[in-house]
């Protein structure tokens, strides 16, 4: 028996906007019946641009329904913006905690929002296209997902991973590589401070760089480096300006209307002008 908070059950037994928005600003879908968990997710912006009404259907146990009962309460009266930094841990505390082993619908649930969120800004399907290579065939969960998810909730064992992404749940056979993917991760993150203890990047010949040359060194990181890393899936980024130790640019293409290109912000490009630049080097974008 899953021991489950006053919230949860309140929320499976009393779920709030159940249901669908004909006209809906956004609609995203995830998950499938095959996996056992499937959510639909639908929203409608006032003249404000802030979602004024949120509904959803799904299939699947108490913590699904919850999860999506609770989201579309925690979006209502915010803009796309601010509903795009809410994330499963969010979700779940919303719920005053979801048993670990169910923590993938608080997941589910953010992928749902992210999806509605994308299509509201043009992404064709409404069903979210899976990116990366499949790891879990029994769930479909993609090595990106499992990714992600360790990141940004610091799991450590493929048991952990099981809870968040369902990945390894079934026949079992992928967990040898979902311990791959954590020792890999781990690696990159160690990586990063020893680099860091080996070299000064603000300065060149024990002499701090100079904005003009800090310029300089950006345009030849972005060019070189993270242009065509973005370019591999579509995306693009323009630098436009830089002041202060701050450089604004305009992401393009698929990154231009992808959820996650926030993270991809901060994670990739501001990491690693940080490293080879400067630690106070920041990456603002310039929305047009």
């Amino acid at each position: 028996m899953w021991n489950y908070s006053k919230n949860v059950v309140d929320h499976f037994l009393h779920p709030r906007n159940v249901g669908e928005i004909e006209d809906a600003d956004g609609v995203g879908e995830v998950g499938s019946l095959a996996c056992g968990d499937m959510l639909r997710l639908t929203f409608k912006l006032d003249a404000d641009g802030r979602i004024a009404d949120a509904r959803f259907k799904t299939f699947g146990c108490a913590s699904a329904i919850a999860s999506s009962s609770a989201l579309t309460e925690m979006i209502k009266g915010k803009t796309i913006e601010e509903a795009l930094m809410i994330t499963n841990r969010d979700i779940a505390e919303y719920l005053g905690g979801l048993p670990e082993q169910k923590m993938h619908c608080s997941v589910m649930g953010r992928e749902a929002l992210e999806a509605a969120i994308a299509n509201y800004h043009g992404e064709k399907t409404a069903t979210r296209q899976l990116e990366g290579k499949v790891v879990c065939k029994c769930f479909g969960v993609t090595e990106n997902q499992i990714r992600r998810a360790v990141i940004e909730n610091k799991l450590s064992t493929v048991d952990e991973v099981t809870n968040y992404t369902k990945a390894g749940g079934g026949c079992g056979q992928c967990r040898d590589r979902i311990a791959e993917i954590l020792d890999e991760i781990r690696e990159e993150q160690q990586a990063p401070a020893v680099e860091e203890a080996a070299v000064v990047p603000a300065e060149v010949g024990g002499r701090a760089l100079t904005t003009l040359e800090k310029m300089h060194l950006l345009e030849e990181i972005i060019e070189t480096r993270i242009r065509p890393a973005l370019q591999q899936d579509g995306g693009d980024i323009e630098l436009v300006d830089f002041d202060h130790n701050v450089a604004y640019v305009i992401l393009r293409g698929a990154c231009a209307t992808c959820p996650a290109a926030g993270i991809t912000m901060r994670q990739f490009i501001e990491k690693e002008i940080q490293k080879e630049i400067s630690p106070d080097m920041k990456l603002e974008e310039i929305k047009r």
